[in-house]
């Protein structure tokens, strides 16, 4: 079974995350695999758009912390780093998409899985979506956009108070905030999407990807890309320390 399935329709794309019984949480496997795919991508100006969404009852909750808990500790390193790179180099291919990316988010998004929204030019969100950093609870430093990406988007101060105190954003929140354009019915999300990609068939192609190319200028990926990386080293720095660990266990028995 793929962890990630990418498949065409008519004239756009649509990547599935596919670990619906873990909740899409991140693993090395799914995120290199959706990096993978959306570097497949970058080449097709024949696409509309690119569909984000995921099967199961959640969106992606982020780093499987059972995953890290479960590696040896002299392994714990090299595992984080698989998993924090392979979800910035994801986050950095879906952000160099030439065309529109559209997600479809359901569910909770919660830990570095931010940062797949984030990538999103469009998003629509359902009743029961909602964001959570749980990274001070944990005991791991902010990796997936939290700090290279979130504070840009809703601004800095906004940014800190949710991750100190580990609010909880909900889908009305993300909407005033910016964070998605459209909150439906679960029910509607298909036809929210659909509506989406049928104003962009509408649209001159050359001037859609050159305004996305406008919006994404180099100097400024090659600062996102940079931030990406002081996340992840901060993450690595962190990862196998004892307390941690400790902080994995009480997290996990909650």
């Amino acid at each position: 079974m793929s962890l990630v399935r990418l498949e065409f329709a008519q004239d756009y794309a649509t990547l599935t995350l596919n670990r619906p019984q873990r909740h899409n949480s991140l693993i090395p496997d799914l995120v290199e695999t959706l990096a993978a795919h959306a570097e497949s991508l970058a080449g097709r100006s024949d696409l509309v758009a690119v569909l984000l969404q995921a099967e199961g009852p959640s969106f992606s909750t982020g780093g499987d912390v059972a995953g890290f808990f479960e590696q040896p500790r002299i392994e714990r390193r090299d595992y984080a780093d698989r998993v924090v790179g392979g979800l910035n180099r994801a986050i950095l291919a879906l952000l160099d998409l030439p065309m529109p990316l559209l997600g479809r988010v359901h569910g909770p998004i919660t830990g570095g899985s931010l940062g797949l929204l984030l990538a999103c030019d469009l998003v629509a969100v359902s009743e029961r979506t909602f964001l959570q950093s749980y990274y001070v609870d944990v005991g791991f430093s902010p990796d997936g956009g939290w700090c290279a990406l979130l504070p840009a988007r809703i601004g800095e101060a906004k940014a800190r108070e949710i991750q100190l105190l580990n609010q909880r954003v909900l889908a009305d929140q993300m909407l005033s905030l910016g964070l998605a354009q459209a909150l439906v019915d679960e029910v509607a999300l298909d036809g929210t999407l659909h509506t989406w990609l049928r104003d962009l068939r509408y649209k001159q192609r050359l001037g859609v990807m050159a305004t996305k190319r406008g919006l994404m200028p180099p100097q400024r990926r090659a600062s996102i890309a940079a931030a990406l990386e002081a996340e992840k080293a901060a993450f690595l720095d962190m990862i196998d320390r004892p307390e941690t660990e400790a902080g994995m266990a009480r997290f996990l028995k909650r």
